[in-house]
């Protein structure tokens, strides 16, 4: 009678045990999930992606955001990284000086260059999947600081003048050959330096930290980022070592901002998705 006692006393603290040890992870995969989590939802295109995106913002006030259609939401989940900290020469939202050029050449022509992109900015931020109105609603609430915004929902096409974005466009390409210049010096990585064990890294979702933050850049080839699983690109980078790519990653350099522009990621989770960054060509 007591052997069973003791053995079913047993099996219930291992059981126990496993248990706490499952919750664990889940609850670290929940918290990197919560910080990766987008601001606004984007949909497929074909899909009514205006309704989702004003159904996940839950309405609310609709100024300078294309009525329901979360303009900041989208802005926060894919142009910050560069319109919050300048990379590529971008102007940043709210520095009047920076924009007093372009404001002055028309919302239409601001709109046309971000949907269509122009030099170092790709089309729709790098996110295909944007329609023209959810565009038009991120590139209100970016202007809407510095310019009156005109009343949103009219044509899109927008083909004005190319001055003032175009300017401040060129200054963007010319700052994004720098970027280029000094992220292939940033990038030049590839060799893993984790000898032994595996890094404290190397159970974090590295792909999906990617996807979030980074692939506006390096799938595109924007700022010269070099594109993901292009080894001609990555072939001189390769041979610094990947402790540099670490550092220029989490710390920024040049045209990159420290951590994509998003500075609640851990040094961790930047280093997984370098990691992820660069595993096709190494």
């Amino acid at each position: 009678m007591k052997s069973s006692k003791l053995i079913m006393g047993c099996l219930a603290t291992l059981g126990l045990t496993t248990g706490i040890a499952v919750a664990q992870d889940d609850a670290e995969r929940e918290a990197i999930a919560e910080r990766l989590k987008p601001v606004g939802e984007l949909c497929l295109q074909g899909e009514d992606c205006g309704t989702a995106m004003a159904a996940s913002s839950g309405g609310g006030d609709t100024s300078g955001d294309g009525g329901s259609v979360d303009g900041e939401g989208i802005y926060n989940n894919v142009c910050m990284a560069c319109h919050e900290t300048g990379a590529a020469g971008a102007p940043v939202r709210g520095d009047e000086a920076g924009w007093s050029e372009r404001t002055g050449k028309g919302f239409e022509t601001l709109l046309s260059h971000s949907i269509n992109g122009f030099n170092a900015m790709p089309a729709r931020g790098g996110n295909p999947n944007l329609s023209d109105e959810e565009m038009e609603a991120a590139t209100a609430y970016l202007v809407e600081p510095v310019m009156d915004v005109p009343e949103l929902g009219g044509d899109t096409g927008a083909s004005g003048d190319e001055g003032a974005a175009a300017s401040g466009e060129e200054q963007a390409a010319a700052d994004g050959e720098d970027a280029a210049s000094g992220e292939e010096q940033a990038a030049t990585d590839g060799e893993d330096a984790a000898s032994g064990d595996e890094p404290a890294h190397a159970g974090i979702d590295g792909e999906a930290i990617y996807n979030q933050i980074c692939m506006a850049c390096h799938e595109t080839g924007a700022a010269g980022a070099p594109v993901r699983g292009n080894a001609e690109q990555w072939s001189a980078r390769l041979e610094q070592g990947i402790e540099t790519l670490y550092d220029h990653s989490i710390n920024g350099f040049n045209a990159m901002p420290a951590k994509g522009g998003n500075p609640s990621l851990s040094d961790d989770e930047v280093k997984a998705a370098t990691d992820y960054l660069v595993q096709p060509v190494q």
